[in-house]
């Protein structure tokens, strides 16, 4: 018995470990391209291989990017479009999740909506963006409710998938044990749904990226998106290339805690089970 546990024990190392090589192989191999992809670009410029005045150069951006930082407007830009991006992303992933849960309460309520639910998803809410800024204005909120229109019905239709899913022989279970309804709603329906509706975690954050950017390229004081949309119309291409910059980190950082998040959920919910 003591041999079987010591070898379990050995095997669950090795997998750690060949987990954890992996991780670092992969962080070295993305370390290593992008570093090639920028001393390329660099060089591209500098022999004269790549224009610079359309595709501008890293040395360049690093340059334009830091005068903005220190002397202009970025980090106030910055901090518009990522809170818009993340109000609008909390705000769907909330609202969506609870319109998607409450499905399960009503059958006919879930058969009517549905449709209706299926039909907005294939709206282009980004063709609707110029309607919302004229409604709303062209502030802060506007961008929000863009952002929020972007992940609210991907939410809302993977807890209803989830819903689906459930084991109604859990549901009888339960009810002949002396379970109410909402006691079944709460113990199985919402568990049961949550890693589908962490699943739609990494997508929303991009579509209330996206959402939020348009809604600056339409109208809009501050922004990323106005940033880069000013420096289109006065022809400042370096400046236009700072702003895909940080638009890159940007999507990259909510991307990665994002991933984080989802991570930590799964696993709560992993112990819980």
């Amino acid at each position: 018995m003591k041999v079987v546990k010591e070898k379990g024990h050995k095997a669950g190392d090795d997998q750690e470990s060949k987990s954890r090589r992996f991780s670092l192989y992969t962080l070295l191999w993305r370390c290593l391209i992008g570093i090639l992809l920028i001393v390329g670009w660099e060089a591209g410029v500098r022999l004269g291989i790549v224009d610079q005045y359309y595709w501008s150069s890293p040395t360049t951006i690093v340059e334009k990017g830091w005068f903005q930082l220190t002397q202009s407007t970025l980090i106030q830009d910055l901090l518009f479009t990522s809170g818009a991006t993340i109000y609008g992303f909390i705000l769907g992933t909330v609202i969506g999740a609870i319109i998607g849960l409450s499905f399960w309460w009503s059958k006919l309520y879930a058969a009517i909506s549905e449709p209706y639910l299926v039909a907005f998803n294939a709206i282009p809410k980004l063709a609707l963006a110029p309607v919302l800024v004229i409604l709303i204005g062209i502030g802060f909120s506007s961008k929000v409710v863009l952002a929020f229109s972007m992940t609210v019905i991907v939410t809302a239709l993977a807890a209803y998938s989830g819903v689906k899913q459930i084991d109604p022989d859990m549901e009888k279970l339960l009810y002949t044990l002396g379970a109410k309804r909402y006691h079944v709603f709460f113990k199985v329906v919402v568990p049961s749904s949550l890693p589908w509706i962490i699943s739609s975690l990494r997508i929303n954050i991009a579509l209330a990226l996206a959402g939020t950017i348009v809604g600056e390229f339409i109208a809009s004081r501050e922004g990323i998106g106005r940033m880069i949309l000013y420096a289109g119309q006065i022809l400042d291409i370096d400046l236009v290339w700072v702003g895909v910059t940080v638009l890159s980190f940007l999507a990259l950082f909510m991307y990665w805690f994002v991933g984080i998040i989802e991570r930590w959920l799964l696993k709560k919910i992993g112990q819980q089970i």
